[in-house]
């Protein structure tokens, strides 16, 4: 250990590895780049979920011995190679400063969680094969635990969970939510890179490197042994309502009336089906978020177009909606439950208790707008809820959850926890793709295995789906066409121990990976001390 560490150049510079102890640059780059290209497959439009611990691996051994800056340099490269192009839909319809924005702030993060991998390398030599693949783990957790909350409340999308919609690691988010996914995953990676961590001899590499394919893919399979599913009360019979609009991208809003009038009608031919025995009656309809952009509690003629399709169903609509004011320029993303009869009475609403920055509403909007215009497509900042979304429909109890809200694991647990026993979660992609649909329906996967509930996605262009407590995927829709689809779903009756311990594996596995860092420190401190001494 002495002989690898030393005193970096520079006053109150860390101690860093010696040189030539870590693998050459350009491999270290080569393994950067592999990392975020392994990272970017596993998710969805790929879907290639047992690359993740693959990218895990590349980017330990990057950076494994290096100094800071360069851990920091390997990081920040994975990171662009993999937010880049899986945040490229963020890309389609405001220009491409967005998108280079919010990748670059994402890479960020790997950058940083690539710096700290360096500095506890120490711990990691002395107990390599054991310490490797839980440092590691505990690591993703902390950038990933990082990265969700910071800044403006954090955009967890890229997390190593939500790759795991068809991984027998899956399981592991009734047990610990999605941050025991990850931590799962990510000892896997630590896994693999501790076993190809040697000079590579025909014989005396291949052996460790296939052993820890195994070991990597033993711990995997450990997961298909939890149990899963939230018990059942019963079913429900719900429809989901795609209406679609007229042309993708930002001017859907321009027209409004038509794309109301689209799930109106979605609804009615719903009716018609239903009373010629083609479909089974629904017990609620839900309808996306957006599906009613003019606000029906207060245009009457929006109230009345939404009244006719529930008194022809005869069943409530949970409606996606805009509601303005009640004070001059406040705008609200809503979910409206619609009784049949009701004519603009609404008793039920649930108001987004996350809205988007930069996107329903903008942080600092003067320095905004110093570097881009256009800040001021977003004409009003929307106002948060308060309260937890849960809406009681019919017989059934269901979670509102409104778009970006399904990746944020305390806004889903809140509807559970408030008696919600089907997870419902409204979407409107119009202004994306079906690669950033099919990675949101991804995490409405975990979210049903986590809290034992079966769920569904309802966007205005696609891909809407039904999900049960397994994360099996039932009925997708096709992007970008109207569809009518009607499922029967279980009632959750229990709570998963995942929803019963709520933040606490989280916070668990933060203060480790801290504890990591603090004896890394020490460890650092002491060589240090002790290569002083002897010079």
């Amino acid at each position: 250990m002495v002989d690898e560490v030393r005193a970096a150049s520079g006053p109150g510079s860390a101690p860093v590895v010696a040189a030539g102890a870590a693998v050459g640059l350009p491999w270290a780059v080569g393994l950067a780049v592999l990392s975020g290209a392994a990272l970017l497959v596993a998710f969805p439009p790929y879907g290639w979920w047992w690359a993740a611990p693959v990218g895990v691996a590349a980017l330990a051994v990057a950076v494994h011995r290096r100094r800071l800056r360069a851990g920091a340099g390997l990081g920040f490269v994975a990171g662009v190679v993999f937010f880049a192009p899986l945040l490229s839909w963020t890309n389609l319809h405001t220009g491409s400063l967005p998108w280079v924005l919010l990748s670059g702030l994402q890479a960020s993060y790997l950058a940083l969680l690539g710096a700290v991998a360096a500095f506890v390398s120490p711990v990691v030599d002395r107990r390599r094969l054991v310490a490797w693949p839980l440092v590691t783990g505990l690591l993703w957790v902390g950038q990933e635990a990082l990265r969700g909350r910071t800044p403006f409340g954090g955009f967890p999308w890229g997390r190593l969970a939500f790759s795991q919609g068809d991984s027998p690691a899956l399981p592991w988010a009734s047990v610990g939510g999605a941050p025991l996914v990850t931590f799962v995953v990510a000892v896997c990676g630590g896994v693999l890179a501790a076993a190809v961590w040697r000079r590579w001899r025909w014989g005396s590499g291949l052996v460790p490197a296939v052993g820890g394919v195994l070991v990597a893919a033993g711990l995997l399979a450990v997961g298909a042994l939890v149990p899963l599913g939230g018990g059942s009360s019963g079913s429900v019979t719900v429809a989901i309502v795609q209406g679609n609009v007229p042309r993708m991208g930002l001017d859907f809003n321009a027209q409004r009336r038509a794309v109301l009038d689209n799930h109106v009608q979605g609804t009615l031919r719903l009716a018609q089906r239903v009373a010629a025995g083609e479909v089974p009656a629904p017990d609620l309809v839900v309808w996306p978020e957006n599906a009613s952009d003019v606000d029906p509690l207060q245009d009457d003629r929006a109230a009345a177009s939404i009244d006719e399709a529930a008194t022809a169903i005869g069943v409530p609509i949970l409606v996606g909606a805009l509601s303005y004011g009640p004070a001059p320029g406040e705008v609200r993303n809503v979910s409206l439950v619609w009784e049949p009869g009701s004519a603009g009475e609404v008793e039920q609403v649930y108001v987004k208790r996350h809205p988007v920055p930069f996107a329903e509403y903008v942080p600092m909007r003067r320095l905004a707008r110093m570097v881009t215009k256009q800040v001021d497509l977003v004409r009003a900042d929307f106002v948060a809820g308060s309260s937890p979304g849960v809406l009681r429909l019919g017989p059934v109890s269901v979670s509102g959850i409104i778009c970006f809200e399904v990746a944020y694991d305390a806004l889903v647990r809140d509807t559970v926890t408030g008696g919600a026993q089907v997870l419902a979660v409204q979407t409107n992609n119009a202004t994306f793709d079906v690669a950033e649909a099919g990675q949101q329906l991804a995490m409405v996967r975990l979210r049903a295995v986590e809290h034992g509930r079966d769920g569904l996605m309802a966007s205005t262009v696609g891909v809407s789906a039904f999900v049960d407590q397994n994360g099996r995927v039932s009925q997708p829709t096709e992007f970008n066409t109207a569809a009518v689809v009607v499922s029967e779903l279980e009632l959750g009756a229990t709570r998963t121990l995942a929803t019963r311990m709520g933040v606490w594996p989280e916070m668990v596995l933060v203060v480790l990976a801290g504890a990591v860092v603090a004896v890394a420190v020490w460890l650092r401190r002491r060589v240090v001390g002790s290569v002083t001494e002897a010079r």
